[in-house]
């Protein structure tokens, strides 16, 4: 659809002298839009558009299943606990469950050391700080609480790096 504009030569000057009037034109495929016309696909709409409501809303549900699973994958949790992880925030949280689960697994596991099971103890605290830091960074203006975020981005790769050594694998 393309609007251009028309003069028009038969009716000469305008009143106040300006040159010939400018009509404006809807064209849509290279044809003019007249007002039969108009009707005759605004009819057209009607009856189409309840025939292919069902099909659109199905395939708008399709889409965003897919988006979900999509975002789901990328913050590394299910589909069940995407809302949980959902807001600016929300890809912080997921990292935090994510090392407290691993916190568990050391924990849990027989063959660690003594000192993994202090620094189980000792990261714990600071993952519950983290978390609270998250939030309140949520009701920041934009620039400080992507300055925050950055920040607390940080001191979650040093834990992740930190559980990773005692997990035994080396990076």
């Amino acid at each position: 659809m393309r609007l251009r504009r028309r003069t028009s030569t038969s009716e000469g000057a305008t009143s106040d002298g300006a040159g010939p009037k400018a009509k404006a034109v809807i064209t849509i495929g290279g044809k003019e839009l007249t007002p039969a016309r108009a009707k005759r696909l605004i009819s057209i709409g009607r009856t189409v558009a309840p025939l292919l409501a069902p099909y659109a809303l199905s395939a708008a549900g399709a889409i965003r299943g897919q988006w979900d699973a999509y975002r789901a994958a990328r913050l590394g949790v299910g589909l069940d606990q995407l809302a949980a992880y959902s807001g600016p925030g929300g890809a912080l949280h997921a990292r935090i469950s994510r090392i407290a689960e691993s916190l568990d697994g050391i924990d849990r596991s027989e063959k660690n050391s003594p000192a993994a099971h202090e620094f189980t103890a000792a990261s714990r605290p600071r993952l519950a700080d983290l978390s609270v830091a998250i939030r309140a960074a949520a009701q920041m203006p934009g620039s400080r609480r992507r300055t925050a975020y950055k920040a607390i981005s940080g001191e979650l790769d040093r834990l992740e790096q930190q559980t990773l050594r005692y997990l035994g694998v080396t990076t």
